[in-house]
């Protein structure tokens, strides 16, 4: 517990891990995934362990549950002390499995990293938010459907009686992880632990997740053991740090300490690899991340060209929803509402805004993984939407996607080399030798090792089957990358290698990127231009400087303010995070919305009119708006029109 100081007081532990070993046996041989680890967890304290993918984070936490053995994982050598409620002491590696399943879920919760596979696809969302409540307090059913509505506000979803009847495939990848932070927080445990808890969510919805699990923290004396990459969040949310690297800690200390003055030279490369909002003030084009042992004379800015690569105008894609008993279509989820950007050759456009605001299906329209509803979309002076099924086949040549969640787009039961050569093999780029030395100089790109070849993808890390999906976009050499959270899953150092290597292949070859994320301070690393995304509508779209350095939008200026700061003396205060609730994007089939209309406050630099999900126009954008109503002059380089006329 802390006192007023920030000091620890002398507690008894909630958990101790004592000289922990943990072994997995492989094709190639016993691997070592923790080889010796110590460290305690107190009452009401959050201990951030940090490290890169792969370095025995995620193991760690998994041994705790108990459930590294069901991943071929067995623990060696060490304890595993956890102080139950009632004071009894136990040493969790020796607890027999009835009593570990009393202990799962309801003395230790676990909010896993990958949402799509911790959620039972077969299962409504409510029957797998009242199950433990059920199970482990004994509530009747309208007692837990009640606290599971209660939950889903907490986590701030929106519709939660309409979620609780959905299935985990009808969420996007923000509202499913927030289903399992729920799930996690459902009986209060007594130890949380939290694996990339809000790896794949928003800035706003992650300050808000973040201040929930803080403040649950002070409230109940619920420690929190906190696996993330993110060493922004670290600062937000860490009492202690622990520092892992290739299966041993090598750093262990107040989060202050860590960050003004690191110790080993591990922690010192991985704090340098964080990037920082505000690192690109001043500058116009992006710029690779310096990494270590790398001069600075190999920093080149990425101009791109003039050229355009790819014209989207006036997308929309809307759902059906179905209702009734002959399953008629009622209404219509409108998920893309009139979206017009252009991508330059050589350059990159990023996506940003909250979970389920839309630029994911952006990104699958383009493609036409899904058919959007109408608009056109041109990529180098082909018409898309014109194109029949093998048409299509061809175009996709020229166009790839790097998948949110690395474990869903890969297939189980494929060696990662068969997976990597799958499209030259589909589409007979390569044959013989050739397609082998290019699936390996591939791997060697992203930064694995040709050992990983032979493996299977539940044999990586989430941080390396994402590296995977990335080096199989890029096996055909495209003109385009939709990369959808592209390098969410990543550790810091890993994240920057990757960021790199996607800059490096955009300098040499002129690949476009049309980067769609939710971290601001990756975003303003890469981007040429951004687009920030509202309940379907980009509200505000101009060049990386402009929209990062002169918000114009409220909603763009709330997701500046949420996002976190590398640095614990700068926390984000709860009291700071007022976001309006989301409206919903369902609308009845007689609804004609209006059409996206823009002001251009600079040359290039376009904010959508009007109040959209509650979200006003400033005062300043609001003058100039009556101003123009008025007829009176219109200020220097501004202009009242739509992105295409």
């Amino acid at each position: 517990m802390l006192d007023h100081q920030g000091e620890t007081t002398e507690l008894r532990p909630i958990a101790r891990l004592k000289g922990l070993r943990v072994v997995f046996q492989t094709k190639d041989g016993p691997v070592v995934g923790v080889e010796d680890v110590s460290f305690d967890i107190n009452p009401g304290e959050t201990v951030c362990v940090v490290g890169e993918s792969g370095s025995g984070k995620s193991v760690s936490s998994l041994s705790l549950m108990r459930l590294v053995e069901f991943g071929g994982g067995q623990i060696a050598g060490g304890q595993l002390m956890f102080d139950r409620p009632d004071g009894e002491d136990i040493d969790l590696a020796k607890t027999g499995p009835d009593q570990m399943r009393r202990i799962r879920g309801n003395e230790i919760g676990m909010i896993f990293q990958e949402p799509m596979t911790a959620l039972n696809p077969v299962f409504t969302v409510g029957r797998q938010l009242t199950e433990g409540l059920r199970l482990h307090k004994n509530l009747s059913r309208s007692e837990a459907d009640a606290r599971a509505l209660e939950l889903l506000r907490e986590v701030r979803i929106p519709e939660p009686e309409r979620r609780m009847k959905q299935y985990p495939h009808e969420l996007s990848g923000g509202m499913r992880q927030r289903v399992v932070i729920a799930m996690a927080l459902a009986c209060k445990p007594r130890l949380l632990i939290a694996d990339e808890p809000t790896t794949a969510l928003d800035v706003t919805i992650q300050a808000e997740i973040l201040a929930l699990m803080d403040r649950l923290k002070r409230e109940t004396g619920t420690a929190v053991m906190f696996i993330t990459h993110d060493m922004a969040v670290v600062a937000q949310m860490a009492d202690r740090v622990v520092v892992m690297f290739r299966g041993n800690k090598v750093e262990e200390g107040p989060v202050a300490e860590i960050f003004e003055r690191p110790q080993h030279p591990y922690t010192k490369a991985l704090l340098a690899a964080v990037p920082k909002l505000g690192e690109m003030r001043g500058k116009t084009y992006p710029e690779p991340m310096k990494l270590m042992g790398k001069p600075d004379a190999e920093i080149a800015p990425i101009p791109g060209t003039d050229e355009i690569l790819l014209d989207v105008r006036n997308l929309t894609t809307r759902f059906p929803v179905k209702g009734g008993f002959f399953r008629r279509t009622v209404a219509n989820v409108h998920a893309v509402e009139d979206v017009s950007f252009t991508v330059n050759k050589g350059r990159t456009l990023s996506l940003v805004g909250e979970s389920g605001c839309g630029k994911s299906t952006a990104g699958r329209s383009i493609l036409r993984l899904v058919d959007p509803t109408s608009g056109g979309v041109t990529l180098d002076g082909t018409d898309i939407m014109a194109l029949d099924q093998a048409g299509l086949r061809r175009a996709r040549l020229d166009m790839q996607m790097i998948f949110q969640d690395p474990f869903a787009s890969l297939n189980p039961q494929m060696q990662l080399s068969d997976q990597v050569a799958e499209p030259i093999h589909n589409f007979g780029t390569l044959k013989g030798k050739d397609v082998g030395d290019r699936v390996a100089m591939l791997f060697d790109r992203v930064e694995l090792p040709r050992s990983y070849l032979r493996r299977f993808p539940h044999e990586l890390s989430g941080g390396q089957r994402q590296r995977v999906a990335i080096a199989r976009a890029l096996a055909l050499n495209p003109k385009l990358i939709i990369a959808d959270e592209a390098v969410s899953a990543l550790d810091v150092s890993v994240q920057a290698q990757v960021l790199n290597l996607m800059m490096e292949l955009q300098a040499e070859l002129g690949i476009s990127f049309l980067f769609i994320s939710h971290d601001m301070a990756v975003v303003e690393r890469v981007s040429h231009q951004v687009g920030v995304m509202y309940l379907g509508r980009i509200v505000e779209l101009g060049a990386r400087a402009e929209v990062f350095e002169n918000p114009q939008h409220p909603y763009t200026r709330a997701l500046m303010k949420a996002v976190p700061i590398a640095d614990p003396r700068q926390r984000k205060d709860e009291r700071d995070l007022n976001f309006k609730p989301i409206p919903s994007p369902i609308h009845g089939l007689d609804y004609a919305p209006e059409p996206s209309r823009y002001d251009e406050v600079a040359p290039g630099h376009f904010v959508l009119q009007g109040d959209w999900g509650g979200y006003a126009r400033s005062d300043t954008v609001e003058r100039v708006e009556n101003r123009l109503r008025e007829g009176k002059d219109t200020p220097e380089g501004a202009s009242r029109r739509p992105l295409y006329d």
